[in-house]
Formats: structure tokens, C-alpha cells, sequence
């Protein structure tokens, strides 16, 4: 996974056929090398459809979820390999190259108490599984490390690598994401750094995931880091600037993030571009 990214919850989080067109086409104007597709409902995507729209229009895929409550893996890890299955079966269907985002939990998985060893060895277990099934599929898995806010699991990249590594598979990578990263690293730098083996994918995401550039997210540390490392995977710009009212708990987002979806595109593309550019990643 190489380039520039867009989420298509910039367009939509739903992945109907018109959800999948409308996305496709917007991230194709905007020049994007890749999109990113929310696996919400993975049985329901018609994966011939949106394989023939990303041929059409010349644009790769990367897709993502977060594990719904019944398939938290810390504590069902069966239900979880189940769950990522249906999902990377998906993502390869319809061309995918990874399948990332939380994929060992959910976004309001909180226990009141620090990790155990035991949901960790579930985690693994789960993860190691599910790698397994992606490498049958050529596909890659990715864990992405989220605020203490959304899980008690896997808040740093220290804790992602760790996950990683013990998992011990080649095809499993680091996913991080600047809104994660402002509030859990010492430093959004020293996270890359940390990651620096096993990054593979960022979420470029403003501190109110609106516009990137318009918040306080550190840019230039982010961009001298990933230079410093030799980045060569993908920087996909994430906004929930058209999340649905229904989604709002997932990630208590209560309010809008930005006039618009064209203001965040107009503004963040061309600021995460010139940066890239600026710091020798494009």
C-alpha cells in the first residue's frame, strides 16, 4: 500500500451501490491513489460492483472496521476470527490490499481497568488467525492503535508494535493516526519512530477530525518523522465531517467538524499534499 488516501466517509459510511459510487467518483476527482472503504456490513457489499467501479476509475482500495460488540476479541475471540473472515473475504473480492482499523475491538470498548494478559492472548489469538486467512487471500491486516477514550487495549504504536510482533506474521502491519497519536504519544513523532518497522498506513486526521491543517495536530514533527523513517506506505486523510447521527456515540462526535465535506477536501488535500511534498513522501 503506497500514496495518497481518502476515507470515503468523506462521501458516505454507508457501502451501498450508491454510497460506493458516489465515493469512488469523489476520491477519483481529488486525485487519490487509493480509498479507504468502511466494512460496516461486509455481507451486504456487492463486491463485483465496487471492484468494477475501482477498475473503472483507476483507484485502489484499502477497507477497515471496528469489531462490533458481539465479536470483541479480547472476549469472544472466535466470534472475532469469524467476524474478520466475512470482512477480508470482502476486501478481497473486491480487489482490497488490506483490511485495518480496529480489528481487535470496538471503538466504546472500555472495561474500567487496564488490559490483562488474558485479552491480550485473546487478541492474539484472534489476530493470529485472521493473519493467517489474509495471507491465504494476499491481503495484509492491519491494527491500528486509538485513543484510551475508545479502547483500554491498544492506545500507543508501543502497544501496536507489541501486538504485532507478537502475532509474528509478515502480512500483520502498524496503522496509527494522527488524532490518536496527539493525544496518546509522547510526542506524534516518537510514535512513528517507535512504529518505524511495522508502519505501514496513516490516518492523517486533524485533533477535532475536521479540515487537516485548520487544528493542532503537530504537521511538521508528523511529516519530519515519517520523512526520517523512509515512509513508503499509505497517507490516507480521514474527516467524519458526514457522519451519520447514528454513529455520532461510536466516536462522540456531537457536533460538526467542518462547514462541509468540500471544505475539508478543498482545504486537506491540497495541505497534506504540499506537506508530503515538502518533506520529500510524494
Amino acid at each position: 500500500m503506497q500514496g495518497f488516501g481518502i476515507h470515503a466517509a468523506m462521501w458516505t459510511m454507508t457501502w451501498d451501490r450508491a454510497g460506493a459510487e458516489r465515493a469512488i467518483a469523489g476520491a477519483a476527482k481529488h486525485k487519490a491513489d487509493l480509498i479507504e472503504i468502511p466494512l460496516l456490513d461486509a455481507p451486504s457489499v456487492d463486491a463485483r460492483h465496487t471492484r468494477a467501479l475501482l477498475d473503472r476509475h483507476g483507484i485502489r482500495a484499502a477497507c477497515s472496521l471496528v469489531l462490533p460488540q458481539p465479536a470483541w476479541a479480547s472476549i469472544r475471540p472466535d466470534a472475532a476470527i469469524a467476524h474478520l473472515t466475512t470482512a477480508m473475504d470482502k476486501a478481497a473480492e473486491m480487489g482490497g490490499e488490506a483490511l485495518t482499523g480496529v480489528t481487535y475491538g470496538g471503538t466504546n470498548e472500555r472495561t474500567g481497568f487496564p488490559p490483562t494478559q488474558g485479552e491480550y492472548d485473546n487478541l492474539t489469538r484472534a489476530l493470529e488467525a485472521a493473519a493467517r486467512h489474509a495471507k491465504k487471500l494476499g491481503i495484509q491486516l492491519g491494527v491500528e492503535a486509538v485513543n484510551r477514550y475508545e479502547s483500554h487495549l491498544i492506545n500507543s504504536a508501543e502497544q501496536a508494535v507489541a501486538l504485532v510482533e507478537r502475532i509474528g506474521m509478515d502480512n500483520v502491519f502498524v496503522h496509527l493516526d494522527t488524532f490518536h497519536m496527539n493525544m496518546e504519544e509522547k510526542g506524534a513523532a516518537n510514535g512513528i519512530i517507535v512504529a518505524r518497522d511495522h508502519l505501514k498506513y496513516m490516518h492523517m486526521s486533524e485533533s477535532d477530525r475536521g479540515t487537516p491543517g485548520a487544528g493542532n495536530v503537530p504537521w511538521d514533527s508528523i511529516f519530519t518523522a515519517l520523512s526520517a523513517i523512509g515512509f513508503k506506505g499509505a497517507l490516507t486523510l480521514e474527516s467524519f465531517v458526514s457522519m451519520p447521527a447514528e454513529m455520532a456515540g461510536d466516536i462522540s462526535t456531537w457536533r460538526p467538524v467542518a462547514r462541509d465535506a468540500e471544505e475539508v477536501l478543498d482545504h486537506g488535500v491540497g495541505f497534506l499534499r504540499g506537506k508530503a511534498a515538502q518533506f520529500g513522501l510524494s
